[in-house]
């Protein structure tokens, strides 16, 4: 077993998960903060030099967890690690976001998806060797494909 502790909390402006938006062609152009304990501070140092940042964070607010998923940009059903599914094994969840300015202990990005109180488990810059190329977006190409009529 093992446990985490939050490094930070994330402030948005989404009180409940039917604000966030979800589906095919969701577009996440909210602003928000991460905002570290002061604690972590010295963690941040040279973060001003990346573009986006990975955030790892906890679905908070969910209980239990199913290993299919009915996700809202497709009418079938998926294994849960297919998904984005919050109801999770492991409820964490993993957003990109661009990283606007630091300010102190408080990261203003803009991306966020996630709740306001949002405890965060970690912050690392978001780094990516592969080539658009040989990216596959597996069933959700599938998905936007049917949506579009092809």
């Amino acid at each position: 077993m093992f446990s985490m502790s939050p490094i930070g909390t994330v402030r948005s402006a989404y009180a409940d998960t039917a604000d966030i938006p979800k589906g095919l062609g969701a577009a996440h152009e909210a602003e928000g903060v991460l905002e570290l304990l002061p604690e972590f501070e010295p963690g941040l140092a040279d973060i001003e030099g990346f573009s986006h940042l990975y955030v790892l964070w906890v679905f908070d607010r969910v209980s239990g967890y199913d290993l299919t998923a009915m996700p809202p940009s497709d009418n079938r059903p998926h294994g849960v690690f297919a998904t984005r599914s919050p109801r999770r094994p492991n409820p964490i969840g993993l957003t990109v976001v661009r990283l606007l300015r630091r300010d102190g202990c408080r990261l203003h990005v803009h991306g966020i998806d996630m709740l306001d109180g949002t405890p965060i488990l970690d912050i690392k810059p978001y780094l990516s060797s592969i080539p658009d190329d040989e990216l596959r977006r597996g069933w959700l190409a599938e998905a936007e494909a049917r949506a579009r009529g092809s």
